[in-house]
């Protein structure tokens, strides 16, 4: 066909529901390994584990565990694999990362409270550049650092502030294929961008529940098309984007029983009868999603933080070729044929 030059958006439909409450306990992030094990991140007041779910539903056990020892959390935000698919999680309480076998074995740990470069404040969303070093959101710095995979320091960019390239309890963050960094700017309900190297580039979003408005955004994430997905928590949605910032769509949930909860549901009557009684239509809505993933297959991962699930969507987009698109339009308007 030739170089690809704009998509076809054929459809972003609903998929299944992954996880329950007992399973997937207030899920904060989470990793899709090759293997299609999702590692869920959950954390509440007290409590803090990795949940192990099979792209099947089958829950495989938790790993982790709340507390400061080694290969246990206090306040964990984000998790993430490597190219050797170990565990990267960053803990906000404990001003570390840690790294764990998918196992849940204990491999290491390394980072240091403070304000100076290399030492942390509240990380929050970590994610690999191109060459294999991390980045750590540093939030109550308001800054993105990046470390080598053991923990050296590296780079270090951002101030306090709303002007571009200032950042204000910044959150998740997201790295695309050409190694342009994506933060969420939590306090500032903007997304920004910046190159490899930390310049700043492009601001999409701003306060406000309209289309492309934001409250709050958490996690964000970016596909090989370019298209991004920011977990626009406050407003309980997940918006798209495209690659030039323009607001493409909105996720407002559409889960079904999950497999797991419907083997519960069987073997409980109570719970049969509360939601024989229920209205349905809230049930499968968004409530404060906290993290958006996108894999290799184009599926979208939303952690409904507050209904102890991960609703997912698959991505349907056809790429077309210069001669299958005219240029674009003066005054657009779209038809359906």
């Amino acid at each position: 066909m030739g170089k690809t030059c704009a998509l076809l958006r054929a459809g972003f439909p609903y998929v299944k529901t992954l996880g329950m409450r007992r399973v997937t306990n207030f899920p904060l992030d989470l990793a899709i390994d090759r293997d299609d094990t999702l590692y869920v991140l959950c954390r509440s007041v007290g409590s803090a584990q990795i949940a192990r779910v099979t792209y099947e539903d089958e829950n495989l056990g938790p790993i982790g565990g709340f507390g400061t020892d080694d290969g246990k959390f206090d306040q964990p935000a984000a998790i993430i694999l490597d190219r050797d698919e170990n565990l990267f999680v960053s803990d906000e309480g404990l001003d570390r990362i840690t790294i764990l076998a998918k196992t849940g074995e204990f491999l290491e740990k390394w980072g240091e409270s403070g304000e100076a470069p290399g030492k942390l404040s509240r990380p929050s969303g970590i994610a690999f550049d191109r060459e294999g070093n991390l980045l750590v959101v540093d939030t109550l710095n308001h800054r993105v650092q990046r470390f080598t995979r053991d923990g050296t320091f590296l780079q270090a960019w951002g101030s306090h502030g709303s002007g571009p390239g200032e950042l204000d309890m910044p959150w998740g963050i997201a790295v695309d294929d050409e190694g342009d960094v994506y933060v969420a700017d939590w306090r500032n309900d903007r997304v920004q961008k910046f190159s490899p190297d930390g310049q700043y580039l492009q601001t999409f979003g701003r306060t406000g529940r309209c289309q492309g408005e934001l409250s709050r955004p958490t996690g964000v994430a970016v596909d090989h098309d370019g298209d991004v997905y920011v977990a626009d928590r406050g407003n309980d949605r997940v918006q798209q984007f495209d690659a030039t910032g323009r607001y493409v769509e909105t996720f407002i949930g559409d889960a079904t029983l999950s497999k797991s909860g419907r083997e519960y549901m069987l073997t409980n009557a109570r719970p049969n009868r509360l939601r024989e009684m229920a209205d349905l239509e809230p049930q499968k809505r968004l409530r404060s999603p906290s993290s958006v993933r996108i894999d290799e297959k184009g599926r979208l991962f939303i952690a409904d933080y507050w209904s102890y699930r991960v609703q997912v969507y698959q991505k349907d987009v056809i790429h077309l070729a210069p001669d299958q698109i005219v240029p674009p339009l003066r005054s657009p308007s779209l038809e359906t044929t």
